[in-house]
């Protein structure tokens, strides 16, 4: 009965999108307290379930988008946008920018997490999508294909590192078998499957539109790629200490502190307030206009965001996620099939990739034991799985959505399939992979 009204209100928050053009943040709010209600969350928790869903999506990720869209608007002002989407152009060409982008995305991808990659990266991609008139979605494709697929297989990333934690598993050797696996995944989930939605037209945040300036008035390339990429620097750079043992308290809590990716994007914004504005000639004035307009841009994606963390957080603390998994752990099915499974379901009717894995880690982690199954590979297999079929009560989806301005449907066709095929390859991957090791 719950799959069923999980389903119910899933097409009823699809059908006031697009048919009845209901906003999708009042939409996603109305189909929360709806499902709340009717999966038997007592009436006084279900606005408690929002809140903390709204608030917890929020939280982890408001600062980082907006201080991310203040960069980007910066960088598109200044002219650094043109001089980068130039020099990227002069070094691949049209025909090879996809797989520069897709590169890019994959070496970034290892340390950023997926959210704070996204802000970086994509406005980045929009300026040489703006500056040359090239199709958006197919261009960017395959450089997200590559954020989603470091998020759901790679250590650092937190679900791989949890999950091979509780399998006990070596995170050296899962990240090995990870990049294994992630390179052909990327590839057809990237500018293979971005041919099919080439003619798909979309029309990308007016914020991240670069100025058309003559070449005399461009920042130079090493301060436009160095500003733009600044916060990426700081990440690896913070992010290489997890593998150092300091024990000076101090210093530990100040890399602690340093490594944070709200401190590391404030960091990158005021060096870039003063390299790519006041030394290019602009007044701090100005500079906080760019910065007021950014804000004004994703105010309601932010909102929209948060409505989905409600969703989400609704479908979890009905419990959900544990019929689920004791529904299917009874299937007499190859272990790391299985696995996938379990977390693939969950994540279609819950929308969290990190609830998906490890709810799914816990139902599967004694069966690794009795079936002598490798721990590493158990853990990529849970992980293709947490990332199958995003829609619309995924906070990710609406990201994609709203950044690019596509309708519902054009979402699906995207978003949704990229990362459903980037599922399917990985599990394909896994158990081929399980013939050798």
């Amino acid at each position: 009965m719950s799959l069923l009204i999980i389903l119910v209100c899933i097409i009823l928050l699809i059908l006031l999108i697009s048919w009845g053009k209901v906003n999708p943040f009042l939409a996603l709010l109305l189909i929360s307290f709806t499902a709340g209600l009717l999966l038997g969350i007592p009436a006084n928790k279900v606005t408690a379930s929002i809140q903390k869903g709204f608030g917890d999506t929020l939280g982890s990720i408001v600062l980082i988008i907006a201080l991310g869209a203040m960069l980007g608007k910066l960088v598109a002002e200044s002219g650094a946008a043109q001089k980068i989407s130039d020099v990227l152009m002069r070094l691949f060409g049209p025909r090879n920018i996809q797989w520069a982008l897709m590169i890019t995305g994959f070496i970034l991808g290892i340390p950023l997490f997926y959210g704070v990659g996204f802000v970086l990266l994509v406005p980045l991609a929009f300026s040489v999508v703006y500056q040359y008139r090239l199709p958006a979605v197919y261009i960017c494709l395959p450089m997200i294909a590559s954020l989603s697929v470091t998020h759901g297989f790679l250590p650092p990333h937190p679900s791989p590192v949890a999950l091979a934690t509780q399998f006990g598993a070596s995170i050296g050797l899962t990240l090995v078998y990870g990049i294994i696996i992630a390179i052909p995944t990327v590839i057809i989930a990237g500018p293979i499957f971005a041919k099919t939605v080439k003619s798909i037209t979309a029309t990308p945040l007016e914020t991240f539109r670069p100025n058309d300036l003559p070449p005399n008035k461009l920042p130079g390339t090493a301060n436009s790629f160095l500003t733009a990429l600044l916060p990426v620097f700081l990440l690896v750079v913070t992010s290489l200490t997890y593998f150092v043992t300091i024990n000076n308290s101090i210093i530990k809590n100040a890399l602690s502190f340093l490594s944070d990716a709200t401190i590391v994007m404030l960091i990158s914004l005021i060096v870039a307030t003063f390299s790519l504005g006041v030394s290019m000639g602009k007044s701090i004035k100005e500079i906080m206009s760019f910065y007021g307009e950014s804000l004004k841009d994703i105010t309601l994606i932010l909102l929209i965001i948060g409505a989905a963390g409600a969703l989400k957080q609704v479908l979890a603390d009905s419990g959900i996620s544990k019929e689920i998994a004791q529904m299917m752990q009874h299937l007499h099915i190859a272990p790391l099939i299985l696995g996938w499974l379990i977390a693939a379901f969950i994540r279609i009717c819950v929308g969290s990739a990190t609830v998906a894995g490890l709810t799914a880690a816990g139902i599967i982690a004694p069966l690794i034991t009795q079936a002598h199954v490798n721990p590493s590979l158990m853990v990529l297999s849970i992980g293709a799985g947490s990332l199958v079929c995003s829609h619309v009560n995924d906070s990710g989806f609406w990201m994609f959505k709203e950044y690019f301005n596509l309708s519902m449907k054009e979402t699906f066709r995207s978003w949704t399939l990229m990362e459903t095929l980037v599922a399917i390859i990985g599990l394909v991957g896994v158990l081929i992979l399980d013939l050798f090791v």
